[in-house]
């Protein structure tokens, strides 16, 4: 962002000290701390009231001191308040920054909540891509059409644009988009950031044209995501295996290869595998779908997928020797919590995306772009991880050579 713009937007969080809001604020190059823009507090009876800071003294313009600004709200989920509690403050953040002039309120929610809450109990109630039946509809009977209401509510607070990541649901797609417009919904799908770290990384090995190298997607669901990354990636050699599941019960999976599948298991033994994926909760395909292309004699099975909800039979499933390494974004920032990553440190990387997103929010905001160097992600892995006690090992031989 260049210096004349630098008044005209404000980046705020809804919780104080967030460090995934901070980081946007700042690749936006915004030199005000964010905890100096807004004051996130409770009254004595509980109740949330968020304030925009302003000069005591200053009694000009009262009610109008965000008047023409653009205010950029950072909404991700933490370890000390409920995505419930979350939301909420988003609303009463959004009403008091339109209550006191803010010509737009944009609410950037890498995992946007309420998305597995993406029909109700009638035919009327959420747009899918598959037959609903009536086992489909008794799933969601009694609950409320959950989805929807968060986008009302979004808008009825004085959201104006939603910005969220790699949204997995069609019907949550289709509810923003007549909610907030075509130019006010914004799924952004982080092909370029896996590109990046997958050509220019050491998580898997192959040849100058991608020989050695295939491609996975778990799922049906998966499929166009992971071809578009084929595509993006641009290796002519490598492959691309599509994989057909079948639930045998809540928890239990069957995997085997689809019958439009490009390549068989065959044509992948001994190459290096990376399986994408949008979200994993228990970990129950995957660990599946890897167990099953173990069978194959591969070089190295990855699993990247963008939002990674860290429960605890998730953690203990992947844990499993099938799976190789973990690829995952910060969208839902405990991820980088070492606690909740449990026994998986081992084999986790997590691309931290602040600079990605705040890129992405300059082009829908039209307004250029300061970048203080090429990378758009930040790279945090664990000391356990076995490539980062290389890649130290291999920093400290370059030093001695230098020498």
């Amino acid at each position: 962002m260049v210096s004349e713009n630098l008044n005209d937007f404000i980046v705020v969080g809804n919780f104080s000290d967030d460090p995934f809001a901070i980081d946007v604020a700042h690749a936006l190059d915004q030199r005000e701390d964010v905890a100096d823009l807004i004051s996130l507090k409770n009254f004595a009876n509980t109740e949330f009231c968020p304030r925009f800071i302003s000069d005591e003294q200053d009694f000009d313009k009262i009610g109008y001191k965000l008047e023409g600004k653009t205010v950029i709200v950072v909404s991700s989920s933490n370890l000390l308040m409920s995505r419930q509690s979350l939301a909420m403050r988003n609303f009463f953040i959004a009403r008091a920054a339109k209550d006191n002039g803010a010509k737009e309120v944009i609410l950037a929610e890498p995992d946007l909540y309420y998305s597995a809450q993406d029909r109700g109990p009638r035919p009327d109630m959420g747009k899918v891509k598959f037959e609903r039946d009536q086992t489909d509809f008794k799933k969601f009977d009694g609950q409320p059409y959950s989805a929807r209401l968060y986008a009302e509510m979004l808008k009825l607070s004085g959201v104006d644009k939603v910005v969220t990541v790699h949204n997995h649901s069609d019907s949550v797609q289709d509810i923003f988009i007549e909610i907030f417009g075509e130019d006010g919904f914004f799924n952004l799908i982080p092909y370029e950031v896996y590109a990046d770290y997958i050509l220019n990384s050491d998580m898997v090995s192959f040849g100058p044209d991608g020989e050695g190298l295939a491609f996975c997607a778990p799922d049906k669901g998966a499929r166009d995501f992971v071809k578009e990354m084929f595509r993006r990636i641009g290796l002519s050699k490598a492959k691309f295996v599509l994989l057909d599941k079948v639930r045998t019960g809540e928890r239990q999976v069957e995997v085997k290869i689809h019958s439009e599948s490009e390549n068989s298991f065959e044509d992948i033994c001994g190459h290096d595998i990376v399986l994408f994926d949008d979200m994993v909760r228990t970990g129950s395909t995957v660990v599946k779908a890897c167990q099953v292309l173990k069978e194959v004699n591969p070089g190295k099975i990855v699993f990247a997928l963008t939002h990674f909800y860290a429960s605890e039979e998730g953690r203990i499933k992947m844990a499993n020797t099938a799976l190789d390494e973990i690829l995952t974004l910060n969208t839902i920032p405990t991820i980088l919590n070492r606690d909740v990553q449990g026994r998986l440190r081992k084999k986790m990387v997590v691309l931290k995306i602040e600079r990605w997103l705040a890129l992405n929010l300059c082009n829908i905001l039209r307004i250029p772009v300061i970048q203080r160097d090429k990378s758009f992600y930040a790279i945090d892995m664990s000391s356990k991880n076995e490539r980062w006690t290389q890649k130290i090992w291999l920093s400290e031989q370059l030093r001695d050579l230098k020498k």
